[in-house]
């Protein structure tokens, strides 16, 4: 699995640098640099218990997939982590932060603008998003210039991979874990 992310973010490089060379509408000063590709990977919080109506915590099948968030990407350089700041969000990525040696950094799910302030803020760098059915699929859109639709209440398994040098030209990967 852990290869198969390399490989999947080499090749979503790779295709987008050669995208912009095949299509010869870009001058050479002005082909991205590696430098210039920031990358989000964006997870939706991992199976929620039933302890608390309005602030639950992981179920043991959601802390058995945040334990699988962390081994997929054990071998990533992460830069930051995000998060909203409920139990399940944070709990989902808790495990990555502390392989990672990182802290989790709140976001404001209401925010309309947090996306592009994320996007400058680690410009040329890989940031994983915790968040929600409905923000993490609104938020690969705002990246990529996609149209996914809210995920499946049952759906806890998706991770989007954004690689992107604009806000809504990015390229997506997504994998299942």
């Amino acid at each position: 699995m852990r290869i198969t992310l390399i490989l999947l973010a080499f090749l979503t490089f790779f295709v987008s640098c050669s995208n912009a060379q095949n299509e010869g509408q870009q001058p050479e000063q002005e082909q991205v640099q590696a430098q210039d590709l920031t990358t989000f990977i964006l997870i939706r919080h991992a199976e929620k218990g039933d302890d608390d109506p309005q602030d639950p915590s992981l179920s043991a099948e959601g802390q058995d997939r945040a334990a699988k968030l962390r081994d997929m990407l054990s071998n990533t350089s992460i830069d930051a982590i995000v998060s909203t700041p409920y139990k399940r969000t944070q709990q989902t990525v808790r495990p990555l932060a502390g392989q990672k040696f990182l802290g989790i950094t709140d976001y404001d799910p209401r925010d309309q603008d947090i996306v592009s302030k994320l996007a400058e803020e680690y410009k040329g760098k890989t940031v994983v998003v915790s968040g929600h059915s409905n923000t993490t699929p609104f938020y690969v859109n705002q990246l990529a210039g996609t149209d996914f639709g809210q995920l499946d209440e049952e759906e806890y398994d998706k991770v989007f991979i954004v690689t992107f040098s604009e806000l809504g030209k990015g390229n997506v990967t997504i994998l299942s874990y």
